[in-house]
């Protein structure tokens, strides 16, 4: 890698290390509620000077650093979802499929299921089923969704190419295409524990990993493609915006869980 290009890793570190002690504030100790009232992201151009399709993936690191949240609209293996996903300072993921009514929340190392009137008349009044056992729950659903997860492999992968400029819904973007294995793509994941990178090398099953990104013109992905076992298409938007908000339901509307771990989504 050039001069140039470690010149930016450089300056990714510094970035990740400063964000990890501001992280240390009050609003992460209220695991149950997505903090809304987080400073603006820096609206300054993350511009390492290697526009490289790597220093371009540096760039798009830094920027999602500074964003921490976003709102998406997905496709995983062929089902339909939309919802909201912070991932700094705590995990964060609002998730509900198209097949149905239900909702998904997790707050940290909590879940909520239900939200709809099935929901309720299973649980005999409340709406929403609470599942916490210590670790974050459906981290592998969180992983598929993660543009972090994404532009990480991305920025490891020793030869990501810029494949063209393209019309994308109602901008112009950057496509930019990596082609690496399930392995490769885990190990990038250095944010992650191994038993969680171990997961998410599975899921990604045998065989290639071709993996597109859309980059819109602050670096910001609006778009991603991962085709290994399944196919997901993740489409973003309102990165860092501060209307994005996932709060825990009312207690009095919330039933526990019955098992130590929750149910796989329906």
């Amino acid at each position: 890698m050039g001069a140039r290009a470690r010149g930016a890793g450089a300056l990714l570190a510094a970035v990740l290390l400063t964000g990890a002690a501001a992280g240390c504030t009050a609003s992460d100790r209220t695991p149950d509620r997505a903090e809304t009232t987080t400073a603006a992201p820096s609206t300054a151009q993350p511009s390492p000077t290697d526009r490289s399709p790597h220093g371009v993936m540096l760039s798009a690191q830094l920027v999602l650093h500074d964003a921490r949240r976003a709102e998406y609209t997905a496709v995983l293996g062929g089902e339909g979802a939309r919802g909201e996903l912070f991932w700094a300072p705590k995990t964060v993921l609002k998730y509900q499929s198209d097949a149905n009514d239900q909702v998904l929340m997790v707050l940290d190392t909590s879940a909520y299921l239900g939200g709809d009137p099935g929901s309720a008349a299973r649980l005999g009044g409340p709406h929403w089923q609470k599942f916490s056992n210590g670790r974050i729950p459906y981290s592998d659903l969180i992983d598929r969704l993660s543009p972090v997860v994404a532009v990480a492999a991305a920025a490891a992968a020793p030869d990501p190419r810029l494949v063209g400029e393209e019309k994308l819904l109602d901008t112009t973007a950057e496509h930019y295409r990596v082609t690496t294995t399930a392995a490769r793509y885990a190990a990038a994941q250095t944010q992650l524990d191994p038993a969680r990178q171990r997961a998410l090398e599975t899921a990604l099953g045998p065989g290639d990993v071709v993996l597109d990104l859309w980059l819109d013109d602050n670096d910001q992905v609006v778009r991603l493609r991962r085709a290994a076992a399944e196919v997901d298409t993740v489409d973003y938007r309102e990165f860092g915006s501060s209307a994005l908000s996932v709060q825990a339901p009312a207690e009095a509307d919330t039933a526990p869980g019955t098992g130590a771990s929750p149910p796989a989504l329906p």
